[in-house]
């Protein structure tokens, strides 16, 4: 399909196009103008400059052969589509008694679970004379369940006593041990712990969506509103950009950074890191990560983007991304 072609197709998906007799109403791409057409196979025409500069097939003519394939059969029928929406309301019976287990074993699985997945992490070198640092498997095993208990510090502590108690801890941490948990060591452990789960699923996830979120932290800030010219203070937020399967929604990439940070240089990294243990098929994402890079980044996977298009875009980029303007522009709806 040459650009001709193409340029046609989007006409024919997005245009109305007007018979008249043998002679078809075509618009311009733009809508700024209309030309006349006469799709007769031995003399075709069009009143457009490009036909009669060229003589040969222009984009208002391969849009009315298109618009013509599509609603005539070969038998000179016509076919005439229509679209019914039915709703159908499902009910689910929840069962209680394997529901009421889950959620009281699921803390003590989690301690079981999240001990073996520490277990084995190494501790970063450390030179010097001071003080030892707390266990790399101590400090990420006492971080992940803190945040999971939503606890304060203070109430926390019997729950870190316990695991203590419970082998999954190698000593005894009190609040003033703590302070690890705003220590950039665990940031690349962390990251990598994502990676790890994810992987027992990568037989099941080969479709994948990219999108942020924001997650306020316990201190204040204060910054000064230009457009009512007043101070105002609030939360300090963080945000999250991560990659998820939508099939069992598991994080298979993540990335933390401040929360002004732009959406779409995110995607490239959390699309890479995926691909490092899943096959990609999909992945899908809003408007935000809009970008001929993005597209080029799932396509070098061995996948497709499916990122939503702005008002205002066009096919004139070329490439993927032309071609995904065009598969867009005719399956609209879906």
């Amino acid at each position: 399909m040459d650009a001709r072609e193409e340029r046609g197709l989007v006409i024919a998906a997005t245009q109305k196009l007007t018979q008249k007799g043998r002679v078809w109403v075509v618009p311009s791409q733009n809508g700024a103008g209309k030309y006349t057409v006469c799709p007769d196979p031995d003399n075709p025409f069009c009143s457009c400059p490009d036909h009669e500069e060229t003589g040969g097939k222009c984009k208002h003519l391969y849009a009315v052969e298109f618009t013509m394939s599509r609603e005539h059969g070969s038998n000179g029928t016509v076919t005439e589509t229509r679209t019914i929406t039915l709703t159908e309301k499902k009910t689910y019976q929840q069962d209680w008694p394997v529901y009421n287990l889950c959620q009281k074993e699921e803390k003590r699985r989690l301690l079981v679970l999240l001990h073996d997945l520490c277990k084995g992490l190494e501790n970063p070198p450390q030179s010097g004379a001071g003080r030892r640092r707390t266990p790399m498997a101590d400090m990420v095993f006492t971080a992940v369940y803190k945040v999971y208990s939503t606890l304060s510090g203070r109430r926390f502590g019997t729950d870190i006593d316990e695991a203590f108690e419970k082998g999954y801890l190698s000593k005894k941490l009190t609040m003033m041990n703590w302070t690890f948990l705003e220590s950039e060591l665990l940031t690349p452990v962390l990251k990598e712990l994502v990676a790890v789960t994810s992987r027992p699923l990568r037989a099941v996830e080969t479709e994948f969506a990219v999108d942020s979120s924001g997650f306020s932290t316990s201190r204040f800030v204060r910054w000064h509103d230009e457009k009512y010219g007043c101070v105002r203070s609030g939360r300090d937020w963080v945000k999250c950009h991560l990659a998820c399967g939508v099939k069992t929604h598991v994080v298979t990439a993540v990335e933390i950074l401040e929360r002004h940070t732009a959406d779409s240089p995110q995607f490239k990294p959390l699309v890479k890191a995926t691909a490092e243990n899943f096959k990609i098929g999909e992945v899908s994402a809003d408007k935000a990560y809009l970008s001929a890079e993005n597209m080029e980044t799932v396509a070098d996977c061995g996948g497709t983007a499916f990122i939503a298009f702005k008002e205002n875009s066009t096919g004139d980029r070329g490439g993927l991304f032309e071609k995904m303007f065009h598969f867009y522009a005719m399956n609209r709806d879906e």
